[in-house]
């Protein structure tokens, strides 16, 4: 049998109660290893939900550590996350709008990560 092919494609959002620092843009300091750590587990809390109570069948939606980007935002803290997912033969093609329509429903219409607030108009699914 094949191997499954892997899709990559990228969430971006904004969160608007973290401040941009421009540490964050350093991936050896203390302050962006932090913040990717927290955007990890809320990543794979979303990537978690996805697998468990959607339509969508999507076997990773997990970045891998070192593949967050951050930016500055205004006075808020623009977040790109490079993911991947299998594509298996069996699943539904991966669909970047049904991902979309997903994450928006897991974060409170685009207004809740966890503690972090979301710029409702931020949510971007690359691919």
């Amino acid at each position: 049998a094949l191997a499954p092919a892997v899709k990559n494609f990228t969430l971006n959002f904004t969160i608007t109660n973290l401040q941009f620092t421009a540490d964050m843009q350093k991936p050896s300091s203390r302050r962006f290893k932090s913040t990717e750590k927290v955007m990890y587990h809320y990543v794979s809390l979303a990537n978690n939900a996805l697998l468990g109570h959607s339509s969508l069948s999507i076997s990773h939606l997990l970045p891998s550590p070192g593949h967050f980007a951050y930016f500055h935002n205004r006075d808020d803290t623009g977040v790109d996350a490079m993911c991947s997912c299998r594509d298996e033969p069996s699943d539904p093609k991966f669909n970047s709008t049904t991902v979309y329509h997903e994450l928006s429903k897991m974060t409170n219409g685009i207004t809740k990560l966890g503690h972090y607030s979301l710029n409702s108009q931020s949510l971007y699914v690359n691919g």
